[in-house]
């Protein structure tokens, strides 16, 4: 087993560091684009979402996949070979000359994109001992974050000076780079042990964790929360690329270093559960995404950013605790739970741009703050029926 701190451990957790940076920056990177991708193809707010929607949605359900794969065929070579599926998709993106075969893509970059979500922590359950899985698990979670914002600040930044199209084949270099170091670096499996895949027992172990109301709230709480938080994000680009603000593509890619606050929420969140409940911890992070929401109505430039840092911080609280949570009352098959957390989380996600296209037709970004209010009130019951069920428990 690979002890915490030895070369082993440091380069298994920058290979799956880096790997973890290649997929987040490729899945967010179209979303300071947004403006950009409406005006050249003639398009409405709501399709040039699709970009980021399809990716994700793809990406959710090849979760359900992954998994149970890679516990037969093994951990690295299928990492591995999703990635390469990654940046060969993301270099098709840069060659597309149509929305709809742009779709296309992203749908199959989405998927491709998945593999190394879907096996990292079982990677590291196998190589790692517990002390070097709780270690390596904080760097992962934080690469994640700096991943989704260094896509958007890289795509922001091409996107204005060289066009979309050029955003895609930049990020396929890089891609490749971060594919060239994952491969070499990454440790091969010593522990794993196949497994055969066996359809039924997946499929029950979905059946039993859906039927567990304890898992399916906290599965509903991930979904909805970051079916509005992501799309806040997508929908406020059109209004500050528009008057009074005038934001050009590089600096609505600058906005999304506010995600940073969120890798600050995720470090302090295990720490937290010593002083609050983890439900009403969640809960907490929700009043934070509600009070940031209703910040963001104020037309100054300085306290959107601001509204948008404490979303942030109160997002990445409540899932990771509520993350935690699925693992810690899953009856049986704790992994599986896990993936189908993950699940939820990105199809949620990918129907935000759906459900808060009529809120944004009707009364723009007010419309889209109601919207998320409503969602946002329906999570915070969510946490407060935990901590409830908790408690008698």
């Amino acid at each position: 087993m690979i002890e915490a701190h030895s070369r082993k451990f440091w380069l298994a957790t920058w290979a799956l560091c880096l790997g973890s940076v290649l997929v987040f920056a490729n899945l967010h990177m179209t979303q300071p684009l947004l403006p950009l991708l409406a005006q050249h193809f003639q398009l409405t707010e709501l399709q040039a979402s699709w970009s980021l929607t399809t990716a994700l949605l793809t990406l959710g359900l090849s979760l359900l996949i992954y998994g149970p794969l890679s516990d037969a065929i093994g951990r690295k070579p299928l990492m591995v070979l999703s990635l390469m599926g990654a940046v060969a998709s993301t270099l098709a993106l840069s060659q597309v000359e149509s929305y709809s075969m742009l779709i296309v893509w992203r749908g199959v970059q989405g998927f491709c994109l998945g593999g190394l979500p879907a096996i990292a922590i079982a990677y590291m359950g196998d190589e790692f001992t517990r002390k070097a899985v709780a270690l390596a698990v904080g760097f992962y979670i934080s690469a994640n974050s700096i991943g989704g914002v260094s896509g958007r600040l890289i795509s922001g930044w091409v996107g204005e000076h060289y066009g979309w199209d050029t955003t895609f084949a930049v990020m396929a270099a890089i891609g490749l780079a971060l594919l060239v170091l994952f491969v070499f670096l990454l440790p091969a499996s010593q522990q794993f042990k196949a497994k055969p895949l066996q359809l039924k027992q997946v499929l029950s172990d979905i059946r039993f964790h859906l039927k567990n109301p304890i898992l399916l709230v906290a599965f509903l709480i991930a979904g909805g929360n970051f079916m509005m938080f992501i799309h806040q994000y997508s929908y406020i680009t059109f209004v500050l690329a528009t008057e009074p603000y005038h934001l050009s593509t590089h600096q609505l890619g600058m906005l999304f270093l506010t995600y940073l606050t969120g890798s600050i929420a995720a470090a302090l969140s295990g720490h937290s559960t010593k002083y609050i409940a983890p439900a009403l911890g969640m809960g907490l992070g929700i009043v934070l995404l509600m009070l940031g929401s209703l910040l963001t109505l104020m037309p100054h430039l300085g306290v959107i950013i601001f509204a948008f840092m404490l979303n942030s911080f109160g997002f990445f609280l409540t899932h990771s605790l509520a993350s935690s949570w699925v693992s810690h009352h899953a009856l049986r098959a704790r992994a599986s739970a896990s993936s189908l957390y993950l699940v939820f989380y990105y199809l949620g996600a990918s129907l935000g741009g759906l459900v808060l296209s009529p809120f944004w037709n009707y009364a723009g970004w007010l419309g889209i703050v109601l919207g998320s209010l409503v969602m946002y009130s329906l999570t915070l019951w969510g946490s407060v029926w935990l901590y409830q069920r908790d408690a008698s428990a």
